[in-house]
């Protein structure tokens, strides 16, 4: 047994390693799930600068992911469909309506400009063997921006879960400017659906967030939907209006769907009723607005972690920083390399060092009289010298190319290229410099690209309080008690005892002082004679007093209990007076007076004693009550 329980410990690990490293957590340095980098892998691979067939790149992709083509291809849908890194050709689906996009066979994809810059660079990428050992996949890519807060990401795992906000690709790179010079920022969700959005608990990245469609109320007798809260669609939010008004908590008349390129829904309001006074049950009743909570979970060095907006963006510019510095030292090696070469092909040619070699009979002569012939110019080749790998580039120079060899044309380009080394240096010594202009660069091209939206933002930040249900919902229901049969509720004929809403909760305090909270009855059996019945509302409930006059079961003596009721649970039974004794009187007066009548004995004169009720304590719920006489009580009779 304990072998067993070892192995499946072991395996459980395993696979809840698995799904939160591989599979359902974005990583921190590229933004991406496996199978969206490995997407974007064939995408670099396969680009021709052709459109290319969705279901051809899913068969590539296939040799590096594992879980087949039904993961593949929505995959691909969504992350075409974020606008920045996959450019689409046909029916990618509709953010708006919902709508599915079309068979991969009849899509075609190719990767954008963007994408090249932001992630491709195969010197800088560490790749590994993938799941068969046949290929090479990325492990990470080096991106330049920080892709997860652009793309936004969901993801639940085992034991663990992710949601990040999208947010505007512009407004980040300005952050991740600010960051690199040193300046103050913040990040706020911008989302593709547009609509509007409260940042109030957002708690940079791990809070909570309240979004609301944009509604157009400029005709009093109808209401367009123009743009749709993240996470809806038009059929979502036309279902959630429809079953709103079969509940009756919204008036209308009817609901029109002319959504296309952009959201338009119309709902005509019902004869009597107004736009102005239907926003807030849109808010409250339907999806019109919504709570989303959210939790920045993401790979940091092969582990989870729970980050800020903030710190990605101060990673992301130390990371810009690093990889811009690394691009620039390898140019500058290549171009240190091709300049070494250069020098000694234009000696080899100019100087006909390569004369010295037609007599030598062995390779290895060949080789000495090269690397001697080289001897008078070491000054001008510098401490590199001319290694063997250098010799046999030389020999391989073709008799046309020596020929026809241009000593002015060769020089132009030792310049060009002492250019560039000299302009890489000036990078290297003011890296942040730089990098802040590759930041413009890339924020200038998104401001010129329709493809892009110009980078605009989509989503207004405003301040505005969750509405309140029971604030908006009218209280239109009546509560009515009928004493001669005890019953209570909407269905009953009866008196009205209160106007409620169908989310109100009643409190019931019966004639022998047990009282209790349930939801708003249709019809419900509560006993004749109930003292007291409202709504158990604690606001309302906190400033009444109940004076309860009891007499207890074993002398008769007579007790006044003052008690506030702030708490309960819902449909338990309570007392507001010990076990057995009897109620003579309930009331919730500030002041009243009222007069005890005592049972007729011999020798007893008193026969009835009056007592103010403002003169005893409020005490708590559980406390006892104050014993007024040590006389049998008979009946109360209260005062003004």
């Amino acid at each position: 047994m304990a072998y067993i329980k070892n192995l499946f410990d072991k395996n459980f690990l395993e696979y809840a390693s698995y799904v939160i490293k591989d599979r359902a957590i974005p990583d921190l340095e590229d933004g991406l799930k496996p199978v969206q980098r490995r997407i974007l892998h064939t995408l670099f691979e396969n680009d021709d600068g052709k459109f290319h067939k969705v279901a051809n790149i899913v068969g590539e992709c296939m040799k590096y992911h594992p879980h087949g083509d039904a993961s593949i291809g929505p995959a691909l849908v969504v992350l075409a469909n974020k606008d920045y890194f996959i450019e689409r050709q046909g029916n990618f689906g509709n953010l708006y309506t919902g709508d599915e996009a079309s068979a991969p066979r009849y899509i075609e994809c190719r990767i954008t400009a963007l994408a090249k810059d932001i992630f491709y660079n195969p010197k800088l990428t560490e790749f590994v063997d993938s799941y068969d050992g046949r290929n090479k996949e990325p492990a990470l890519f080096p991106a330049k921006l920080p892709v997860v807060l652009v793309m936004g990401a969901e993801g639940i795992a085992v034991g663990m879960s992710t949601r990040i906000l999208p947010h505007n690709i512009l407004e980040v790179l300005e952050a991740e400017k600010a960051c690199l010079l040193g300046k103050k920022f913040q990040l706020f969700p911008d989302f593709p659906t547009g609509g509007m959005v409260d940042v109030s608990g957002y708690r940079d990245g791990n809070g909570k967030v309240l979004v609301r469609a944009k509604l157009d109320t400029s005709d009093p007798k109808r209401i367009l939907i123009r743009e749709l809260p993240f996470g809806s669609n038009t059929e979502s939010i036309i279902n959630s209006i429809e079953n709103a008004a079969k509940a009756g908590r919204i008036k209308i008349q009817g609901i029109n769907d002319f959504t296309t390129e952009s959201v338009e829904i119309e709902i005509k309001l019902a004869r009597g009723v107004y736009a102005e006074e239907t926003v807030d049950a849109l808010y409250a009743f339907t999806d019109c607005e919504q709570s989303i909570s959210v939790n920045l979970l993401v790979i940091k060095n092969k582990l989870p972690a729970v980050m800020t907006v903030t710190e990605v963006i101060k990673h992301h510019a130390k990371q810009l920083v690093k990889l811009l510095t690394r691009e620039l030292e390898i140019e500058k090696k290549e171009l240190q390399d091709k300049l070494h070469l250069r020098t000694l092909e234009r000696i080899f040619i100019e100087e006909r060092i390569y004369k010295a070699i037609e007599s030598m009979k062995t390779a290895k002569a060949v080789e000495d009289a090269v690397i001697a012939g080289f001897k008078p110019f070491a000054k001008e080749i510098g401490a590199r010298g001319v290694s063997h790998d250098d010799v046999e580039h030389l020999l391989r120079i073709p008799i046309r190319r020596i020929s026809l060899y241009d000593i002015n044309r060769a020089r132009e380009e030792v310049r060009e290229i002492l250019d560039r080394i000299r302009q890489i240096n000036g990078h290297l010594k003011n890296i942040v410099a730089y990098a802040i202009s590759y930041i413009d660069g890339i924020a200038a091209r998104i401001r010129a690209s329709e493809d892009f939206g110009q980078g605009k933002r989509r989503t207004g930040v405003a301040s505005f309080a969750k509405v309140d249900v029971k604030e908006v919902v009218k209280k239109d229901l009546e509560l009515k008690y009928d004493n001669a049969t005890g019953y209570l509720g909407t269905a009953v004929t009866g008196e009205v005892v209160a106007e409620l809403s169908p989310f109100d909760r009643i409190l019931v305090l019966k004639k022998d002082g047990a009282w209790s909270v349930t939801n708003l009855p249709e019809k419900s059996f509560v006993g004749q004679g109930a003292w007291w019945i409202g709504a158990a509302d604690k606001e309302a409930l906190s400033a009444i007093v109940f004076t309860v006059i009891y007499r207890d079961k074993e002398k008769s003596y007579p007790y006044i209990k003052r008690c506030v009721i702030e708490g309960w649970i819902m449909n338990k039974e309570y007392s507001l007076v010990p076990e057995g004794a009897e109620v003579l009187h309930i009331d919730t007066r500030d002041k009243f007076s009222f007069t005890i009548r005592y049972k007729p004995k011999p020798r007893l004169k008193v026969l009835s004693e009056v007592f103010k009720a403002q003169d005893y304590p409020v005490r708590g719920l559980k406390a006892g009550g104050i014993k007024l006489s040590g006389k049998e009580a008979s009946g109360v009779l209260a005062r003004g």
